[in-house]
């Protein structure tokens, strides 16, 4: 076992020289940017491989390992499911990306303009930016979490963030998307990286996979375990969650939208994200590891999420730490820079285009997406401060984006649904939330410690609330209503097919089914293969959860 004196010359070196070169080389990437289109959506030409890493660079941050390395170290691998609770809805992601493509728009925002009217896309641009501020909190503070404990206080975490964010704003201010989706698909690797590094010398500290299960509970190594906290309804409400939650995500029209054609769009988001499901494989195995560890050396945690910090502390040598705390940073600044594009875009769009200045020029719409940018992104530093564990953070995030969802979701599976359906839906489903948690735990917070049932009712509660007040309300007009869903019919002589998952209730007309296999062979194919991976990704768990028995 190695235990690291400090930060020494040699992680300075690759650390300053990650800084350089990643800084440089999203600048380098900028010099393409010619217009707003450009700074927001990349002019919608990123290749199919540029989006694979995009997605998994976005959805890829220092939290991630924190809070589930920490869950693991502190309950069992079955834990995973919290991360993993999008892992079942990954094929979906194949079905539902068409959506933001064929929109035309620019933001998710505009979206909801499409379907409900402006007063709805103002409610929406307020979550949209609350999110993205939330979410680059909780990157801070895993950041921060990892820093501060893998190079034993001798390194300022405080220092590192803000040379993250200042390396980032850099080349987001001056490339936008282009530059955030190119450095994205570099940075990923150094995820993967991120990811399994540590599992080979900490095996090789506790006697391998053997000594694992001879130091640890048989119940530590269960890919289903009630004990650990996630018992069969927690999955399924993890499900849901991330199933209705990821639709309303502001940044998905970013993963979705800006490849140089649908199909990119549909396996970027898809492989990118199965990409993470593999990675988390690690993240869980290495709180397995720190768990054996310390009961072998007889210590605990003071917070479970100082797991993987802890790991980096005792397992890594000179320049290793560097890479490490590279590899941290990488994940961060790939997601927060999409981010601050993503902040900028929804604020000039959908606030500064829509309600201050109508007639902005494109230059001036290019200026106040990059200032906006950066002022909302400084925000995230404040909300950093103010929670401290990241896995509820993390949650927190997740959930509040499903509850918008409830709205988003049926505006395209259900077109009866109006304004005051999603209104309310959005209103009674955060009330309901805020109210069960506040009676659980008399307590008035932002941030609740998730759990299911909360969720459930509030889920449940936003779904009446859509159907029931849009039924004695009047419809949308039927003309906005028909351009709306005409804009997801393919064009003659553009790639793609027909789009399945659009308006349920129609699947009980005889002329949805007509030609089926020739209408949605592209839905439907894509989604075996997303089924597959998923199915194989599985395997590979219990795999590995049955070697050393």
């Amino acid at each position: 076992m190695i235990a690291a004196a400090g930060f020494h010359p040699a992680d300075w070196v690759v650390l300053v020289g990650y800084f350089i070169g990643i800084t440089a080389f999203g600048i380098w990437i900028a010099r393409r940017l010619r217009s707003s289109q450009g700074y927001f959506l990349g002019d919608r030409k990123l290749p199919w491989w540029v989006m694979v890493g995009q997605s998994f660079g976005t959805g890829t941050n220092a939290e991630n390992p924190v809070a589930q390395t920490g869950a693991s170290y502190h309950l069992g691998f079955a834990t995973i499911w919290y991360q993993w609770k999008n892992m079942l809805i990954t094929p979906f992601y194949w079905l539902i990306s068409p959506w933001y493509r064929r929109s035309g728009c620019t933001t998710v925002g505009e979206i909801i303009e499409q379907r409900y009217g402006r007063p709805m896309a103002a409610v929406y641009a307020v979550f949209g930016i609350a999110f993205l501020v939330f979410n680059q909190g909780a990157m801070l503070l895993g950041a921060a979490k990892i820093i501060s404990v893998a190079t034993g206080g001798m390194i300022s975490p405080q220092g590192v963030v803000a040379g993250m964010t200042g390396a980032f704003i850099l080349y987001s201010l001056v490339g936008g998307l282009l530059a955030s989706a190119y450095t994205d698909f570099v940075q990923g690797f150094l995820i993967i990286v991120l990811s399994f590094m540590l599992i080979p010398t900490g095996l090789v500290s506790v006697g391998g996979f053997r000594g694992l299960h001879q130091s640890l509970p048989a119940g530590f190594f269960d890919l289903y375990s009630a004990i650990s906290g996630v018992d069969g309804f927690t999955i399924l409400m993890l499900t849901l969650n991330g199933l209705i939650g990821i639709t309303a995500m502001p940044h998905m029209l970013t993963m979705c939208a800006t490849g140089a054609t649908e199909r990119a769009g549909r396996i970027g988001q898809t492989y990118g994200a199965i990409v993470k499901r593999f990675c988390t494989i690690g993240w869980t195995l290495t709180g397995l590891v720190v768990a054996a560890m310390l009961l072998r050396s007889g210590d605990t945690l003071a917070d479970p999420e100082h797991a993987f910090g802890h790991a980096c502390l005792h397992l890594l040598g000179p320049g290793w730490v560097g890479l490490m705390v590279a590899c941290v940073l990488a994940a961060n600044m790939s997601t927060c820079s999409n981010f601050m594009v993503n902040t900028g875009a929804l604020f000039t769009r959908d606030v500064y285009k829509r309600y201050m200045k109508p007639g902005a020029s494109d230059a001036q719409l290019l200026r106040m997406g990059r200032l906006s940018g950066l002022g909302l992104t400084l925000l995230g530093v404040i909300f950093a401060l103010t929670v401290r564990h990241v896995l509820q953070a993390f949650l927190f995030t997740e959930t509040i984006a499903a509850l918008m969802g409830i709205m988003f979701v049926g505006g395209f599976l259900w077109k009866r649904a109006n304004r005051h359906g999603a209104m309310a839906a959005t209103f009674v489903a955060f009330l309901t939330y805020y109210a069960l948690n506040w009676l659980a735990t008399g307590q008035v917070k932002l941030v609740y410690k998730w759990t299911p049932s909360p969720f459930a009712w509030a889920l449940l509660a936003g779904c009446a609330a859509l159907v029931v007040v849009s039924l004695v309300t009047r419809p949308e007009d039927p003309k906005r209503l028909a351009a709306f869903f005409d804009r997801m019919k393919p064009r003659p002589g553009e790639e793609g097919r027909e789009i399945l998952l659009l308006d349920l209730p129609g699947w009980f007309g005889a002329g949805r089914w007509a030609g089926f296999w020739r209408r949605y062979r592209e839905d439907v194919t894509g989604f075996f293969w997303g089924s597959l991976s998923v199915a194989a990704l599985i395997a590979v768990a219990w795999g590995v959860l049955q070697l050393g028995r």
